[in-house]
This record gives structure tokens, sequence and C-alpha cells, in this order.
């Protein structure tokens, strides 16, 4: 397929990182601690462990020194583009606040001076940034001093931090996303308690006591830290720099598990719990109905003047992707509409190749199903953001056979397929394809037991050897 059909013109083809997950020195150019410090490092005492084993991302694999050495990865891959996320508390200096509690926090000069010539040679090389403000990392200052995600003032500071990289990158930055899947953020950070801060919507898991209420006020917050961010471009950048902005949802494709009424309205309910939490307040103005249902006066109101920002403010549909699920009814889980999800169909065959992650099989068909809902429910053109396998044989084989990542090069070949199946055949606009990862890294809760990237990071010596699946892609653009 990808002989015969193209990519369009200026299409962003690259690779994707996070800033925790790839940079390590966590404390120069004055960076402070951010919440994946925090949860990261807790209180030996306390017999907890965060991540499967035990790691952080203090090193991660060392690129913000090794910057240079990725950018020279990202030009031998042919790459035209890169996604990126900046750390919030290397922009911004929490060190010290000062006497005046309302004045914001200080801009960290030495820090927008360090993305700054890494932009700038990303530029050089004739790579586009595309630049996420903000990937999971919340300075642990703010949650110290007002509760962070949970307190409506967090949308003044995070206007404030965008407001300064606007300023400080615009002439060069023109793709800008505000926000990381808000989805993860509340559902795994403020429901499950799996990824940082840590807390739960389980009474028992949480020493605060009951938080059920949590998640939707973390994900309201979102919601109004990215509308009004957006304002603040619109209304003061955009003019004399130019650009584009929005947020990057994720979801993965859902089907029927069969033809059951039920089992087709649980789809949707899992469309709406996963992508229309988010997506049809920034695209419609309101949450699905679906959702206020099930929640009732759990799920917060925005006022008028509220939705008048909301509504309309992200230029395109930010998508990370990287699986389909069948979908049946019946569960008590609320972050994902009562539904529960398998990968086995009825008659005992499943969708795909397993990834090393349980949560992750191929199945192209559903990738292509999935653009063409977006497409059809949102009509917004399409910028996928994230798209990636986690393969076995990361872990099972050693240096040098490591990089033949046979089931990720067929991941890759089916998933690029599907692309332009979606693009030249149902007419999806579709305007980025962003592979996750340029590096395997730290992977958050898995810390180094999974790997995504196309390039095998030795995290022993941070060398890193090109897999298969990097010389695929670049075939592909």
């Amino acid at each position: 397929m990808t002989e015969t059909l193209r990519l369009p013109a200026n299409f962003l083809f690259g690779y994707a990182t996070a800033a925790y997950q790839i940079e390590g020195s966590p404390k120069a150019v004055n960076r402070t601690p951010s919440i994946w410090d925090t949860f990261t490092h807790p209180d030996t005492n306390s017999g907890r462990k965060p991540t499967k084993d035990g790691s952080s991302g203090d090193n991660a694999t060392d690129s913000f020194i090794k910057w240079k050495e990725d950018i020279a990865l990202l030009r031998s891959y042919g790459a035209k583009a890169y996604r990126f996320s900046l750390s919030w508390s290397r922009v911004i200096d929490f060190r010290e606040r000062g006497g005046n509690e309302s004045a914001p926090d200080p801009v960290n000069e030495e820090g927008v001076k360090y993305y700054r010539e890494f932009i700038e040679e990303l530029v050089r090389s004739g790579i586009t940034p595309c630049v996420t403000l903000y990937h999971w990392d919340l300075p642990q200052a703010l949650v110290d001093r007002y509760g962070g995600w949970l307190n409506r003032k967090v949308v003044d500071d995070f206007v404030h931090y965008a407001q300064v990289c606007f300023n400080a990158f615009g002439d060069i930055v023109k793709h800008w996303i505000t926000l990381n899947e808000p989805w993860c953020i509340s559902g795994l950070g403020y429901g499950y308690g799996v990824h940082a801060p840590g807390r739960s919507s389980d009474r028992t898991k949480s020493p605060e006591g009951d938080t059920s209420t949590e998640p939707w006020i973390v994900a309201h917050n979102l919601i109004l830290s990215h509308s009004h961010a957006v304002k603040y471009f619109r209304d003061n950048i955009l003019r004399t720099q130019g650009g584009t902005i929005g947020i990057t949802l994720d979801c993965g494709g859902f089907i029927p598990y069969d033809d059951k009424p039920e089992n087709v309205r649980a789809t949707q309910r899992s469309y709406d719990s996963r992508l229309g939490w988010f997506a049809d307040p920034i695209y419609k103005g309101h949450y699905p109905a679906s959702m206020r249902e099930m929640l009732k006066e759990r799920l917060p109101e925005f006022t008028t003047e509220e939705i008048s920002i909301v509504k309309g403010s992200s230029d395109f549909f930010g998508l990370n992707t990287y699986t389909t699920n069948l979908v049946q009814d019946g569960s008590t889980d609320e972050l994902n509409g009562k539904t529960k999800t398998t990968f086995t169909r009825p008659d005992g065959t499943q969708l795909g190749t397993q990834a090393h992650v349980p949560w992750l099989q191929t199945y192209p068909p559903g990738f292509r199903l999935l653009l063409n809902y977006i497409w059809k429910t949102y009509g917004k053109a399409i910028y996928v953001t994230e798209n990636g396998f986690a393969a076995k044989s990361d872990l099972l084989l050693p240096i040098p056979d490591v990089v033949h990542d046979t089931d990720r090069v067929e991941y890759f070949q089916g998933y690029t397929d599907a692309l332009l199946q979606a693009i030249h055949t149902d007419g999806v606009v579709i305007k980025s394809y962003f592979a996750w990862s340029l590096l395997d890294n730290f992977e958050w809760a898995d810390g180094y037991t999974t790997r995504f990237g196309v390039t095998f990071v030795d995290y022993e010596t941070q060398k890193r050897y090109p897999k298969d699946s990097a010389q695929f892609l670049k075939k592909v653009q």
C-alpha cells in the first residue's frame, strides 16, 4: 500500500517524546521537582513502589545532555518533524516566590535559553518543532501551594507558563499542543492512582478518604487551562507570529463485541468517556449526555462565559492512539463508561499480535475506523501525535539482535497503510503522524520494563542503537 499511496504535501511525519521520559538531569538549569519526581521518590518508610522496577526519570535517556545526538538520529531517520514537550518547572522558576503572593512566578532564563538552543538546532536541521506545553509533569510547587489541578487557580498559572513559551519560542515554533492526554492525567493520576500524583477514587487506597469527585474536577480544570491558553494565543500571539494550536487526546478504536444492542450502546459510551469527555466540550460545547446521566452532580458545569471560551478552542484534533478494543456492557468503572473491553472475539480468536504490555494488540482496521469516527463526529483535521508498539523482542533479545523488531515493523506497516487508506480512500483530513517513540525511555508506571522506541537505548551506557522499525518508517515518508 505504501508503494502506491503517498502522504500529502506538507505532511508532518516524525517522532515524539516527552520531557520527563527522556531528559534526566532533574536539577539542571534551576529545574525544580515535578509531581513525577515526587511520585517516583516516595518516603522510604511508606513501602510504596510506584513503578514496576522502582525507577524514576532521574537519568532517563540523558537527553538533556545528549540532545544533539538525538537530533542527529532524527536527521538520519529522515524526520520532517519532532514532537517534544517542555518541562514546566525548567521554564518557570519556582525556587523562590518572593513577598508578593499574587505575582506570577518568574521566568527561569537558563531553562528558556536551553530550550531555545535546542529548538534552533532542530530548525537548522530542517526539522519542524512541534511543542507540547504539558506532558504530565506538573510542578510540585503548585501542588504544595494550592493542590495543583484540583484548584481553579491552576488555570492562571498554566496560562502564565504558556505565555512565557509563546513569547520565548513563537517566532520559530508554529505548532503548539497545550495538553497531552488529559484522560490519563485525570483517570490514571486521580482515579486509579497509578500515575502521579497517585490519588485514587478508591478510598481504601487514598489516605485523604473518598476522592470519587477528583477526576472530574481535575478534567474540568484541564479543559479550562487549555482553552484559556488558546484564548491568550489567539488574542495576543497569532496575529504577529502565526501558528496553530490545539490539544491532544488519547483514544483507541472501539468495536462492539457482538451485535447485541447493549454492547452497541456500550461502545458509544466508551467513546464518550474516553474521548468525548474532553472532545465534546472543546468541539461541541458540552459534556456527553451519557456522562451527565452517569455522574449527575459530580460532573462539573461550565458557566456560559466559560463554554464560550472552551467551545472551538482547538485548531485541530490531536490524537494519540495505539490499539483497538472489543466492547461489552457491564462494569462499575465510570472512567470507562461502565464498560468492559477485550481483545478476544466471541469465537476465541484474538484481534491481532500481542505487545509486551497487556493493553495493546496490533489491529490496523481499528485505527482506520477510529480516524473515520473522529472525522465524522468532530469534523476537524486530525494530527496523529502518537502511535506505536511495545514489542516483546525489545526485552527478550540481546544487543545487537534486539534491533530486529519484527513485530514493531509489522505494526507500523499496518498502521501507516491504514492511515493512507483513511486519507486517500475515505477522505479523512490528516495532517501528521508521529511515531512513539524516538527512543526507548522511562515509560511512566512501567519504569524501564517497557520499550516503545524505534531506537534501542542501553540504559547502562546510554548508547543508541537504531532498530529496523526506524528504517521502515524512513521509507514511508
